[in-house]
């Protein structure tokens, strides 16, 4: 097993992850230090907060997934870890680390693109996505449409112009006083009640750009004016909404450019409803849907770990210093 391993490390925003992969996307090992209690309070994620709670679960984060996969320095080919985009204090600490690590065991750093680890965390323990690919990354950070001819070769079709899906979520989800991260209660809620409020969907016929705040404004309004309106009634309608703009922009991408698969990745893909509604578009036009197990959708270190993979096969080693914004395009 001597060097062929990548020891995963993510932590750009409020998760603290590792993990340990193998090149064709076996998991030896994962874990996930979580944060939703530090965070749940403000509704959202706390930088500082999460930059500290990094630091504090870094090293027994790496410790455990050594330990889980009875692994030692000897057996990494590298390590994989998110230079961005990110939070900027969350980002430090996971590159340090790495750093640190990659001089203590003599092993080299490689700084990963965080969306280029939710492309490939589709092709976690199994070989799933076929190209040409449409890609519909959602989360809260990222709204994107973009176009895979092969590995790391991406086109960007599409992106928001202000708030995430995943953001809107999180920030309708704060006004019907459910936990953060808001996505899987806001799913619950919506699975209990009718989508009767017919919510605004914007630029939902304007090209491959998307745009979600007006929606979130329409539901502020909306809650404004009838303070009593059926919570789950409110949340179905809010969630139709985000799910017709998803596929309307989807299918016009399949219709643009014409793929064999839409790649489906990101935190918000775990999302039943979403996953639902695309199995039924791709299978009335005949795409295969790509999505990553539910356990990679959501931020990971297996995911970093794979991209790592692609970088090393190219001979890319990208420093491992912070870049807060960083294009899918780039490596």
């Amino acid at each position: 097993m001597s060097g062929r391993l990548i020891l995963g490390i993510e932590s750009s925003c409020d998760d603290t992850a590792a993990a340990l992969v193998t090149e064709s996307g076996e998991v030896l090992a994962s874990v996930i230090a979580a944060q939703e209690e530090v965070h749940n309070a403000f509704g959202g994620v706390y930088p500082e907060f999460a930059s500290r709670a990094h630091v504090v679960s870094v090293i027994p984060t790496i410790e455990k997934v050594m330990a889980d996969a009875g692994a030692t320095p000897a057996d990494l080919a590298a390590i994989g870890v998110t230079r961005g985009p990110g939070l900027i204090g969350s980002l430090l600490v996971g590159l340090n680390t790495a750093a640190g690590l990659g001089v203590g065991w003599n092993v080299p750093v490689i700084g990963v693109n965080h969306l280029r680890g939710h492309l490939r965390s589709a092709d976690l323990e199994q070989a799933r996505v076929k190209y040409p690919a449409i890609i519909l990354l959602v989360s809260g950070g990222h709204s994107i449409l973009a176009r895979m001819t092969g590995p790391g070769e991406i086109a960007m079709l599409g992106t928001t112009r202000d708030d995430s899906v995943g953001e809107a979520f999180d920030k309708v989800g704060r006004m019907l006083g459910l936990p953060f991260p808001a996505g899987p209660a806001m799913d619950r809620l919506a699975a209990q009640g009718q989508p009767l409020f017919k919510f605004p969907r914007p630029m939902i016929n304007e090209g491959l750009e998307f745009s979600f705040s007006g929606l979130k404004s329409s539901v502020a309004r909306h809650m404004e004016k009838h303070p009593d309106a059926r919570l789950e009634d409110v949340a179905a309608s809010f969630v139709a909404a985000c799910l017709d703009v998803l596929e309307a922009k989807c299918r016009l991408a399949l219709t643009e450019h014409p793929s064999t698969a839409l790649v489906v990745v990101g935190g918000v893909s775990a999302s039943p409803p979403l996953r639902a509604r695309m199995a039924a578009m791709c299978e009335g036009l005949g795409v295969e849907l790509c999505l990553p197990p539910l356990r990679w959708s959501t931020d990971n270190a297996a995911m970093i770990a794979l991209a790592a993979w692609d970088y090393l096969r190219a001979g890319l080693y990208p420093p491992a210093v912070p870049q807060v914004r960083l294009p899918i395009t780039q490596y």
